[in-house]
């Protein structure tokens, strides 16, 4: 199956996990291997991407975030291409949390994405508005306002993109947007791939939804157009429930 028609759920554990929680991220990659039309992911902290790598068989293993440029006298930081040598395939950037706690622009973002590609890196990129956004009818208008600032230019990116939509009011709120909601957005999203780099492209790069899924709403959510898998925050921290939202990716296929 061509990896742009299987869901993509991947678990960000944020800032989580110490060694002990390398026997979540084993039951999670010994059950990924019964689930082979969904490709299962996560992300977890720096300290832990070695140590995950070397574990997993099946499971892709990625980083949160990474530096905007090469080595160099950049006390703290994290290069792309030291994320790709610890075994990470992929990167989250752009997320909210990071753009609020960490102020980074769009501008950042686009420079991040840049040098994680030419480390031959897959990415995730973020976006995602606030209640008060979307309270006052901007939503769509913000979040591709966001895209366009933050895509790469080259088409070539767009294999190896994948776009998170994760409403900043619904990220461990425990409130979801409406089917509805989702279903419109993602329309949007596609509607601006499309416009950038062209039908044909764009239907490879999957849209994923990140606002609080968990096993209970996994395969509505799942089933909704153009959602083409999940962003798992707290639900990805225990293999049971992580697992859950496999399984609602998984039935979604079957049906």
């Amino acid at each position: 199956m061509p990896m742009a028609e299987r869901p993509y759920i991947v678990g960000n554990w944020k800032m989580n996990g110490t060694r002990a929680m390398l026997s979540e991220a084993r039951a999670i990659d010994r059950a990924a291997q019964r689930y082979m039309k969904v490709e299962v992911a996560i992300a977890p902290p720096f300290t832990l991407i070695h140590a995950v790598h070397r574990e997993a068989e099946q499971i892709g293993v990625g980083a949160q975030n990474c530096f905007h440029g090469p080595e160099g006298a950049h006390t703290g930081d994290i290069s792309a291409s030291m994320v790709a040598d610890s075994g990470a395939k992929f990167v989250i950037l752009g997320h909210s949390e990071r753009r609020i706690d960490h102020g980074e622009s769009a501008e950042l973002i686009n420079r991040k994405i840049d040098s994680a590609l030419e480390a031959g890196l897959r990415i995730i990129l973020c976006c995602g508005e606030s209640f008060e956004t979307r309270d006052a009818g901007r939503a769509e208008e913000f979040v591709l306002d966001q895209l366009r600032a933050s895509l790469p230019d080259i088409s070539d990116a767009a294999e190896r993109l994948s776009v998170a939509y994760e409403p900043v009011w619904a990220i461990g709120t425990g409130r979801t947007a409406t089917t509805d909601d989702i279903a419109a957005m993602h329309a949007a999203i596609r509607g601006l791939l499309d416009e950038k780099y062209g039908p044909e492209t764009s239907a490879n790069i999957r849209i994923l939804y990140g606002g609080s899924v968990k096993p209970e709403n996994a395969r509505e959510i799942l089933s909704t157009p153009e959602v083409g898998g999940a962003l798992v925050g707290g639900a990805s921290l225990s293999a049971e429930s992580f697992l859950g939202i496999v399984v609602g990716a998984s039935e979604t296929e079957d049906a």
